[in-house]
């Protein structure tokens, strides 16, 4: 049987939830055919990725679905690209905020998604769930750890791992002091998932 990880961030930028992870903990495992591993990740430059490949190295997992929030987005999106830069003016929850940091000086300057988007975004649109591809990771911790994931699997010649990321909105809970911001519901987001992971399975 398959295994699969799925990562969620904890809260950060003074936020006391972070949708990703409550998505996470709702998933019907029992009902995807895969062993289903779940890990929260520290929204923590120099710590992230490091947390993660160690799983990756315990778990040997044949696809690997990180998952971030992007509050303002009104979709599921699903990065196709991590670039090898850390720049931003929001620190993390230690403090850093690196300025056009190259994330490994040996690494290539871009990686792509080796998750199966269009078949992704086409199940999900299927559903009724808003899906966009999204060009853009931003450069913040998110990024860091796509790159730094894809990175690994690179240099460890592990081609047949599929990896990458997928951004949800805010949930209702989130927006409550946010005028005018949108949301979704966390059982939607996790129903989103779920069809990831089963359409990751199946390519």
């Amino acid at each position: 049987m398959k295994r699969v990880l799925i990562t969620g961030f904890e809260p950060f930028g003074g936020e006391t939830i972070n949708p990703s992870f409550e998505a996470i903990k709702n998933l019907d495992i029992p009902n995807i055919d895969a062993h289903v591993y779940t890990l929260l990740v520290p929204t923590l430059f120099d710590v992230s990725s490091k947390h993660v490949i160690e799983h990756i190295k315990k778990i040997n997992p044949n696809i690997i679905i990180l998952v971030g929030q992007a509050g303002g987005r009104k979709s599921i999106s699903i990065e196709r690209v991590a670039i090898n830069i850390d720049d931003s003016k929001t620190p993390d929850n230690q403090g850093v905020a690196p300025t056009d940091r190259v994330i490994n000086p040996s690494g290539l300057n871009a990686y792509f998604s080796s998750l199966p988007i269009k078949s992704i975004i086409q199940e999900l649109e299927k559903n009724e769930i808003p899906a966009s591809v999204s060009n853009s990771a931003g450069t913040y911790v998110c990024n860091h750890l796509m790159y730094s994931v894809l990175d690994y699997l690179y240099h460890s010649r592990l081609s047949k791992v599929k990896a990458g990321f997928i951004h949800v909105p805010y949930i209702d809970e989130q927006v409550i002091d946010k005028p005018n911001q949108f949301s979704m519901d966390v059982k939607l987001i996790t129903k989103a998932l779920e069809i990831i992971i089963k359409t990751s399975l199946k390519s």
